[in-house]
């Protein structure tokens, strides 16, 4: 379902540009030492690629550092302890390292820096018995305006447990006050949160 873009601000697109490149260019040496890792725990492949949903309804293959044993299905099924998460897996979640790959994403335009997060169109998790996609959870016609983020409202201060419904109240938050002083501000906390490992912490981030 194609939806009518909320008039984003005018630098939004060129920041994410550039911050990307910027962000390619500086990390392309960890991306190596996060490979060697991957590889050297279980031999499996190193990127996750997986069919997301997009600003209007648009479909684009979300690239990510693999963090589940090689063999297990890559479901979003949001358990404290997950016993499919490998050991490298576990500190690439907890200091968000696994979403690095996104620059490739935000750099084509499929993603931005900041954004509700981006989400597969069926759901998979015990949510499935109330909605099929997540064009069927109220709120989606209005987040799904902007495009999807590596980090957002709902990503940084929203409980890992609560419902779709429930976050994608915290995106409509940030549509309705976005701006690139907002945007600058949840990057720098996401950063902060970053250094201290607190992004699978059931407990408040910041």
């Amino acid at each position: 379902m194609e939806v009518k873009s909320l008039k984003e601000p005018v630098l939004k697109r060129p920041f994410d540009i550039f911050l990307s490149l910027v962000g390619l260019i500086l990390s392309l040496p960890i991306f190596g030492i996060i490979a060697a890792a991957i590889k050297i725990e279980d031999g499996g492949p190193v990127f996750f690629v997986q069919e997301r949903v997009g600003k209007g309804g648009r479909r684009f293959r979300m690239i990510k550092f693999r963090t589940m044993k090689y063999g297990y299905k890559h479901d979003i099924v949001d358990m404290e302890e997950d016993s499919r998460v490998t050991k490298v897996g576990k500190i690439l979640r907890a200091t968000a390292m696994d979403e690095l790959p996104q620059l490739i994403n935000i750099l084509k335009g499929d993603m931005s820096f900041v954004g509700p997060k981006p989400l597969t169109f069926e759901i998979e998790d015990q949510e499935r018995e109330k909605f099929k996609t997540i064009e069927e959870i109220p709120g989606y016609s209005v987040r799904s305006q902007v495009c999807p983020g590596l980090t957002g409202i709902a990503q940084i201060f929203a409980p890992k447990d609560i419902s779709r419904r429930n976050k994608f109240r915290y995106d409509r938050i940030y549509i309705k006050n976005m701006s690139l002083l907002l945007d600058l501000k949840l990057i720098f906390l996401s950063f902060w949160i970053s250094l201290r490992g607190k992004w699978e912490s059931r407990e408040r981030k910041v």
